[in-house]
Order: C-alpha cells, then sequence, then structure tokens
C-alpha cells in the first residue's frame, strides 16, 4: 500500500475544509495539503441535506467567506445557491485540486518519535460487497479536522411509540427521499427547531395541510431575505468593498442581538413576541404556541425569511400544536391530551446526532484519546493532543466567522514552527492551571441536541486560554494578536512524551 505525506491532511470538504484550503495556500503557501472528504462532493451540510426549501439561517455576508464575497441579491440563501457559491470557490482558488473524493478518514495515529500523524481513510469508489473499500494512508506534520459536529449516518430520532403501526410514511430531514411526493398529502412536523421552520412553508405550498407538531415553543423572529443596504453599496461600490463594509455592519447587529438577549433577556423576550403577535394577529394563541419558557439565546433563535411560516399559518395551510406524543396509531398520532392528529406522512425533524471530530479513532503514542478528559485550548485544539486543529463555528452567529478565525491561527502556528524550527506544538496545562473550574464546551446553551452529547466533548476552564468563548470580538483577539507562545502551548524540536489527558 502507498502512503502519501503531506504537510497538512485536512479533513472534510465543506464550508471548514474549503476555508481551511485557501488559508493555507494564501498564508501558508510552502505547506502541501490535501483535503480528504468521505463523500462523492464538496459541501458538507450543503450537499447532505436535500429537504424541501433548505436553506441557511445566517445572512451569506456573514456565512459567506471573507475572501470571497457573496453578490447573490438574496442574502438569506437556498441549498443549491451556497452549494453554487462553494463550487465557485474551490474552482477559482484552485482548491478542487486538492480534494480526494470517496476518502472516509477512520482513524489517526500520532508519533512523536516521528512527529506526525497517519491518517487511515476507506475510499469508497472502490467499495464492493466484500472489501467495502480499499484501505488508504495519508501522514502529515499537522492534522486539521474540519468535518462538522454531526453524524453524517443519521440524525436524531427518539423513540416513538407505537411507530411501527403506522401506515404512512416516517421520514428525516437528514435523509429525505427524493420520490418524496407530499403534494396532497396530510403533513405533520415533529419539531420546532430551524429545520421545521424551513420545511413547512415549502411544504405547506401543495400538500394537503402540514402540521407543527410541538412539545415547547422556540422564539421565532421574520425577517427580509434580502439586505437592502448590501443590494445598494453593490451599486456604487466595488464587489468586495461593498461585501467588506455589508459583513461588518452584519456582524456588529448579530452580535448586538445576541449582547441583548444576554443582558436584557426579559425586554429583548417581550419584543419577540410582540412581533409575532403582529404577524399572527390578536386572536392566534401566542402564548402558548408561540411563548418559550426559556430566555432568547438560550437555543438558537429561528429566522423566518419574510415571514413565510406566519403566511402559511394565516392561510390556513399550516398549523401549530403544541403538546407531547403518546402514542403513534394507524393514522397518524394521539397526542397527550387525547387529540389525534390524522397524517400520510410524519416528519421527525427533531435534531442531529452530535459526535466529536467526526466519528475518528485518534491514537497519541500509542495510547487511545477520549476528548471528554482533555481541556479545550481556546475552542480550537486539545491539551495533550499534538499538532491537532478541528474547526468549529459559532453558535450564537454564523460558523464561518469562527472558522475563518481558526484558519488564521492554524496558519499563523505552522508559520511559527517553520521560523523556529519546531516540529510539535502541543497545549499543556500550566502549574497556574491546576484546579482549574471545569465548565462545559458549550456554556449555557440549553439545546437538546448539545446537552445530549456535551459530556463527550473537551472541558473548558475560566481563564485563556482554556476557554471556547463563543465570542467573535473576544476570538478576533485571541486568535489575531494573542502570543503564540503563551505558555500553554508549547513548542519542540524532539521527541517529547506526551499526556494526552493535558
Amino acid at each position: 500500500m502507498t502512503i502519501e505525506h503531506f504537510d497538512v491532511v485536512v479533513v472534510g470538504a465543506g464550508i471548514s475544509g474549503i476555508g481551511a484550503g485557501y488559508h493555507l495556500q494564501a498564508m501558508s503557501p510552502d505547506r502541501s495539503y490535501v483535503i480528504l472528504e468521505g463523500r462523492a462532493d464538496i459541501g458538507g451540510t450543503w450537499d447532505l441535506f436535500r429537504y424541501p426549501g433548505v436553506r441557511s439561517d445566517s445572512d451569506m455576508h456573514t456565512l459567506g467567506y471573507s475572501f470571497k464575497p457573496w453578490t447573490s441579491e438574496k442574502a438569506i440563501a437556498d441549498g443549491p445557491s451556497i452549494l453554487a457559491y462553494l463550487r465557485e470557490t474551490v474552482s477559482e482558488f484552485g482548491i478542487d485540486r486538492h480534494i480526494r473524493f470517496g476518502h472516509l478518514a477512520t482513524n489517526a495515529e500520532w508519533s512523536s518519535d516521528d512527529a506526525r500523524w497517519t491518517v487511515t481513510a476507506t475510499d469508497i469508489s472502490t467499495d464492493t460487497s466484500t472489501t467495502g473499500g480499499e484501505r488508504r494512508e495519508f501522514t502529515c506534520n499537522y492534522l486539521f479536522m474540519c468535518s462538522g459536529y454531526y453524524s453524517y449516518k443519521a440524525g436524531h430520532t427518539p423513540e416513538f411509540a407505537g411507530i411501527e403501526q403506522f401506515q404512512g410514511t416516517v421520514v428525516h430531514p437528514q435523509q429525505w427521499p427524493e420520490d418524496l411526493d407530499y403534494a396532497g398529502r396530510r403533513v405533520v412536523v415533529v419539531g420546532s427547531g430551524a429545520t421545521a421552520m424551513t420545511l413547512i412553508p415549502a411544504i405547506a405550498k401543495t400538500a394537503a395541510h402540514v402540521t407543527m407538531l410541538q412539545r415547547s415553543p422556540t422564539y421565532v423572529a421574520a425577517g427580509p431575505d434580502k439586505d437592502v443596504v448590501a443590494n445598494a453599496l453593490r451599486k456604487v461600490l466595488p464587489a468586495k468593498a461593498a461585501y467588506a463594509v455589508t459583513r461588518k455592519k452584519n456582524i456588529a447587529l448579530q452580535q448586538f442581538i445576541y449582547g441583548q438577549s444576554r443582558t436584557k433577556p426579559a425586554r429583548m423576550k417581550a419584543n419577540l413576541i410582540k412581533r409575532v403577535r403582529k404577524a399572527l394577529g390578536p386572536d392566534y394563541d401566542v402564548a402558548t404556541h408561540f411563548t418559550p419558557t426559556y430566555n432568547p439565546w438560550d437555543q438558537r433563535l429561528c429566522l423566518v425569511p419574510n415571514g413565510d411560516l406566519f403566511d402559511a399559518i394565516n392561510s390556513g395551510r399550516a398549523s401549530v400544536v403544541t403538546d407531547h406524543i403518546d402514542t403513534f396509531t394507524p393514522t397518524g398520532i394521539r397526542l397527550q391530551s387525547g387529540e389525534e392528529l390524522a397524517a400520510d406522512i410524519v416528519v421527525t425533524a427533531t435534531g442531529l446526532e452530535l459526535v466529536t471530530l467526526g466519528e475518528m479513532r485518534f491514537v497519541v503514542d500509542g495510547e487511545p484519546v477520549d476528548f471528554a478528559q482533555t481541556w479545550t485550548y481556546k475552542g480550537f485544539a486539545y491539551s495533550g493532543v499534538p499538532n491537532l486543529a478541528s474547526s468549529f463555528g459559532y453558535i450564537n452567529a454564523s460558523w464561518t466567522l469562527r472558522a475563518d478565525l481558526t484558519c488564521e491561527y492554524v496558519c499563523r502556528l505552522l508559520n511559527h514552527m517553520a521560523t523556529t524550527g519546531t516540529v510539535q506544538c502541543t497545549p499543556r496545562l500550566r502549574p497556574e492551571d491546576a484546579g482549574m473550574p471545569e465548565r462545559p464546551w458549550i456554556d449555557g446553551f440549553t439545546a437538546g441536541y448539545m446537552q445530549r452529547e456535551m459530556h463527550r466533548f473537551p472541558r473548558q476552564g475560566d481563564r485563556e486560554p482554556w476557554i471556547n468563548p463563543q465570542s467573535y470580538t473576544r476570538d478576533k483577539k485571541m486568535f489575531r494578536t494573542s502570543a503564540l507562545e503563551d505558555g500553554a502551548m508549547q513548542f519542540t524540536s524532539a521527541r517529547m512524551p506526551v499526556a494526552h489527558t493535558g
């Protein structure tokens, strides 16, 4: 078996991995790299999800890359438009030449003796019924995980009583069948997150009726899908300048709204509920269906472009039911209240299955890594684990904002190592960090899909660099201007025993 060597191996060719390729070329052009993508195409989320109406819930002037202006009229874009933007990016910058499709990375082993990772991937393109695909090996000095935070195998579906007796169709949005015909059918969408609120207006156009069945309400905010400021600026400024101004404006707006939600939650809640009442009218039961018990941004705020969900409800094509499922029946769902919802199709928009670092197995000098026993270093690396970074964006703003910053910092590290002649960089707790209080890796965010899996993620502390602040303002300083030699990131030029627990 041939083993290929690169300075950097990037895992994943979605938004994060494509951004990593660009930054490596722009900031560390002397480093060779390859991107291993398990699927047959780029895009990650935007290639995987094919359900009706799939779109961003962040504006594309911040979800887009800092180096690649978004020039389309709609700022809240549909999935195919986002995928087209990513295709244009990899072609324009020659990143496509570095991607190996159908290479599913499964294992990574670090050797301090060699100062390198060995990454094992299964070449799915060679899959047969007997082999499952040929094994490929890649070695690298630095491993950059850009594989996202959820499992591509399946979404999260709770155990529903009686589901086996339901005579209709049950589908999860993550595995949406291309041939699913919902025209003229009664559809129940279980869940009230961003996916449900995207699906319902799209399905309601042709379905007999769509019901959103939720256990509890979610905060919803309507807004235009076009950024009038951005579209006006592009008429008088070059595309890059207009994009930069719009991006700065939208980042500031995101940070303001999130900050107000944390410091003045009661005022923010009242404002959000007031806007929903205005959209749905005085007779609608907003208290039951659109008034959450938690504070704004304890869970992600759902965006409704142009109020399309409210339009579907007002037209009678869609409705909301707030109740708990008792059991599925042959013809629908019986609720704990005793009401039964008739359904031909049930969509379980019940969330994702979070995973750590692409569901891969990691070994450091012969010892398996349990990331739950590590401390996060600036939210992108792990105590005791050498030459490894992972990209994880924001839950309270656009993903790409943090992905871009992470790429910049990785390149800073690589360039520093080249300048100093070091081959290994390992985050380690300093003496003053002994007894540091532990906090969850994502703190203060109560969404179920996060809470189910936080015990598998690294811990964060109460001081830099052992934090994951989820704050663009703080991250900009931490990633762009903080000292690389901070006493916690240790650089070595020869073998140093690794204790991956930090």
